[in-house]
């Protein structure tokens, strides 16, 4: 049986919900005011509601997430918000911690977070045991292995195909706690991953300073939507709860258009209802991105790391080829306009950037020359044009609409069918008056098809008339209008809707034990692993725990592949190991490089 495909879009809140749906989206994900693994991207319980009733009238789902790990004081509450979220009508909740599931749930479908660290089959298979609708896979899964999970599971699968990467295995961070107590498992990391540091061999040789060492480019798998559908993926999600709503109609846009055209070749179908229509071009490249990088979706590689800033750089343009006192002239087809920001890595390879005053014939006069030379790559971070036209551009949804207008012995009737086949229709009876026109049912239809405001556009009209007719405008009018309501109300008492429930039974965990990295931070989250079979349980990092000498971050990322020294593939003596990041404290973090499972961990 084909499944439906989901494109997931991020709702930092209610605004950008909005412009998510109406760029395509078929699904959003929002935070509450509490629990979300993004602390500032919490939203009131009606905004909730308002995202809810705008979302459901295109059959676009309204995920929530509640994927932080939680202290047995706030378990009540968590509750008590999970029922309010199902009572206001949202499809699902997206949960790390096990506890939640010990709790008395409504029946609402439950997404495992990849904060869950969803890595093996066995896990997966777990979890559908147990009754989670969907696993949120992790993202450094390659596409055979993707391959491989889907082969050996009924799940619905989750990737992320867009957006800014954790260095981290999610959930299996405890370096922003582990530095200053903030916990990313708790909705507060620090993001350590994006300051600087000093990297230091064991004889406490620096061997690079000052550089972005656990920072990451932005993914991209735009080029892999084909191949990630054909591996078993039905949602692709795009990162940035905390981008602004820029950022979400562009990036949005531009999936639903590369969606679309893989799902039309395909013969497959997108999850939720009606087209979108945009006024602009969108281009990842426009918007924030730190470069973008297909991760390990093919396996190891080289193109990962931004070593050298977190800061967006936007777009190449091109090479400096000359410069002069107050301009320089680039090598590029591509033109750069007044009030364009630009940015480039001075000789010291520290990013820099200042904004064009003028452009004439390829002449760059920009606000300041200093650190442009010859060969200085040149990126656009700010397109002034682009972000203009994004600003004012319109975009609407519509449903695609079939209405057909036919006699009746005593007056007319309406018809209406939608691209979903919900159908309405509606009679009137009134005289029949003989039109002086030949062709009185152009008026008919020019009249019918005026939708306005509605979320509807018409992809066809049929008049079945045995004569021409005159029919006021006003009686039309009211026949559109009131067909339109009952279908309105015919779309949403047939909306699929999901009920779920959580099986509370003692499948057997696929782990003899679990550790802190486990994340069991509450009670009812030990009940859960103790009746699946576990008896040895560490409890979280959050804990209190001591966290000197413990590791802190798995990632599969490695800095010694990274930097050409991978410790499984050479010989040379001279790498003095392991190696140390030291941060701007002097606070000193081991690297470890996990050969066996070809991981790096970083230690406290």
């Amino acid at each position: 049986m084909k499944k439906n495909i989901e494109l997931l879009a991020p709702a930092g809140n209610l605004e950008s919900g909005i412009i998510a749906i109406n760029s395509g989206a078929d699904a959003v994900y929002i935070g509450a005011k509490k629990y979300g693994a993004r602390e500032k991207a919490g939203n009131t319980l009606e905004d909730i509601e308002k995202l809810c009733a705008y979302a459901h009238k295109y059959w676009t789902k309204v995920y929530v997430t509640i994927n932080t790990i939680l202290y047995d004081r706030e378990l009540t509450d968590a509750l008590s918000l999970i029922k309010n979220l199902y009572e206001i009508g949202i499809d699902a909740i997206i949960i790390q911690d096990m506890g939640i599931l010990e709790l008395n749930m409504p029946p609402i479908p439950v997404i495992a977070s990849t904060q869950m660290h969803n890595i093996s089959i066995e896990k997966i298979n777990f979890l559908e045991k147990v009754g989670f609708k969907r696993v949120i896979l992790p993202r450094e899964l390659s596409l055979s292995e993707i391959t491989e999970i889907s082969k050996n599971s009924c799940i619905e699968l989750e990737v992320f195909i867009h957006g800014s990467l954790c260095v981290s295995y999610s959930g299996q961070c405890y370096l922003s706690y582990a530095i200053g107590g903030r916990s990313g498992n708790r909705g507060e990391c620090a993001q350590p991953c994006r300051k600087s540091y000093n990297l230091m061999d064991s004889k406490n040789n620096k061997i690079m300073g000052n550089r972005h060492f656990l920072c990451l480019k932005d993914l991209n798998l735009s080029e892999y939507i084909n191949e990630l559908i054909d591996a078993g993926i039905t949602s692709f999600k795009i990162e940035g709860r905390l981008k602004d709503s820029l950022y979400v109609k562009n990036i949005v846009s531009y999936y639903r258009k590369k969606i679309d055209a893989v799902l039309l070749q395909k013969s497959l179908k997108k999850s939720s209802s009606g087209k979108s229509f945009i006024s602009f071009e969108p281009n990842p490249y426009k918007t924030f991105n730190r470069g973008y990088t297909q991760y390990f979706i093919q396996g190891r590689n080289l193109d990962i790391a931004a070593l050298y800033s977190p800061k967006s750089i936007g777009e190449k343009i091109g090479k400096v080829k000359t410069i002069s006192k107050d301009f320089f002239i680039i090598d590029s087809d591509i033109e750069l306009h007044q009030g364009d920001g630009i940015c480039f890595f001075d000789e010291n390879t520290n990013l820099d950037g200042t904004l064009v005053n003028k452009s004439e014939n390829k002449k760059i006069f920009p606000e300041k020359m200093k650190s442009i030379r010859p060969n200085t790559i040149i990126y656009r971070n700010h397109d002034n044009i682009f972000f203009k036209e994004l600003k004012k551009s319109d975009i609407n949804r519509n449903i695609e609409m079939h209405l057909t207008f036919a006699e009746t012995e005593n007056g007319f009737i309406l018809k209406a069918m939608d691209e979903d086949s919900n159908k309405a229709e509606l009679s009137i009876s009134t005289e029949k008056i003989p039109s002086q026109s030949i062709d009185g049912s152009s008026s008919i239809k020019k009249q019918l098809s005026k939708l306005g405001n509605t979320d509807f556009v018409c992809s066809q009209i049929d008049i079945n008339v045995l004569k021409s007719y005159f029919i006021k405008a006003s009686l039309l009018n009211s026949l559109r209008r009131d067909l339109i309501e009952i279908l309105i109300k015919e779309r949403e008492k047939n909306r699929p809707k999901d009920v779920s429930y959580i099986l509370k039974n003692d499948v057997p965990y696929p782990e003899k034990q679990i550790s802190y990295l486990g994340n069991v931070l509450n009670k009812k989250a030990e009940e859960f692993y103790r009746r699946h079979g576990i008896n040895e349980i560490e409890p979280a990092a959050e804990s209190g725990i001591d966290m000197d000498g413990k590791k802190v971050m798995t990632s599969k990322y490695c800095l010694y592949y990274q930097l050409g020294v991978c410790l499984s593939e050479t010989k040379d003596t001279k790498v003095n190991t392991p190696f140390y990041l030291v941060d701007e404290s002097n606070r000193k973090f081991k690297v470890v490089a996990n050969c066996k499972k070809c991981l790096m961990e970083i230690w406290a």
